[in-house]
């Protein structure tokens, strides 16, 4: 079997679109069961908080992979990627010009001016929680800043898209769409590329599962959204072009020019009323606020 992330996660071909989806075999959660994922979110959230603030010049993301361990013993929860097809840790610490799937190690010490994407995830009664960030080392170059912000707001452009009656494809527009406008703000005419070959991907009693969400595409595209539907929603973007390659580990993701990247997720729950962000510790209420499911309240 072939290592690294599987091909539920990787847009292999132009082809393998949202289109392609019938939405058949996604699985749907009753509202208890929602509940059971937010436990295993919340456990997730409190990870990426705590390895945020340990954040800092001189530290390893060995360091830090063992700081969400802790919140996992803690929490009495499961690493969902330990393990994970022989992966060798609880999370993905991926800095700079890696985009995803970076291996902690002792010898990888943050640099001031680096960018690091902390990717975490959590088991709970056998329900999974998924979520990433993207954090500044120190102070960065405001180029790096802009790129950190303009992956964030896509993704909650994307979470507010994440509605039952809609179609996936306006997740994956609404991603590209707010990539493209940042694109024309102030710090504009950066050329951000949007990785088309790893997308999120639907998550509940498995980490990856059915459907696939790419970060670009058409509005019309994709099986129809509906209630119960949890989704892992992650945007990935670059400084440069968006073409990866994988190092040799099997593992780390890296972009082919050499590029800067930044990588943001939560875990999302589609409600008759909206979404719900299982990973955020509010729920969602902050950036969507009355778009949001009650439930975060």
């Amino acid at each position: 079997m072939r290592r690294g992330w599987p091909r539920l996660m990787r847009l292999d071909s132009p082809t393998d679109r949202p289109r392609r989806l019938s939405g058949r075999g996604v699985e749907r959660k009753s509202l208890d069961q929602i509940k059971m994922m937010r436990a295993a979110g919340l456990v997730v959230a409190r990870g990426l908080a705590a390895m945020r603030a340990a954040v800092a010049p001189g530290v390893s993301t060995l360091e830090l992979d063992a700081l969400a361990r802790e919140v996992l013993a803690d929490a009495g929860a499961i690493g969902s990627f330990v393990g994970y097809q022989g992966y060798p840790a609880a999370i993905c610490a991926s800095v700079n010009e890696q985009v995803v799937h970076g291996i902690p190690s002792a010898s990888q010490v943050l640099r001031e001016g680096d960018l690091l994407s902390l990717d975490f995830g959590a088991v709970v009664d056998g329900w999974h929680g998924d979520a990433a960030i993207t954090v500044p080392v120190g102070a960065v170059a405001p180029e790096l800043t802009a790129l950190s912000e303009a992956c964030h707001a896509a993704l909650w452009a994307g979470i507010a898209a994440a509605r039952p009656g809609g179609r996936l494809g306006y997740i994956s527009h609404a991603v590209q769409a707010t990539v493209r406008v940042a694109d024309r703000g102030p710090l504009g005419g950066q050329g951000y590329g949007i990785v088309t070959e790893y997308g999120g991907h639907g998550i509940g009693t498995r980490m990856h599962m059915d459907p696939i969400v790419p970060n670009h595409g058409p509005t019309n595209s994709g099986p129809r959204l509906a209630a119960g539907m949890v989704l892992a929603i992650e945007p990935m973007i670059t400084l440069g072009g968006p073409q990866t390659r994988e190092l040799s580990d099997a593992w780390t993701v890296v972009t082919v020019d050499g590029s800067p990247a930044a990588h943001w997720e939560h875990t999302v729950a589609i409600l008759d009323d909206g979404p719900w962000v299982l990973t955020a510790e509010d729920g969602g209420r902050a950036k969507l606020g009355r778009r949001g499911s009650t439930h975060m309240w």
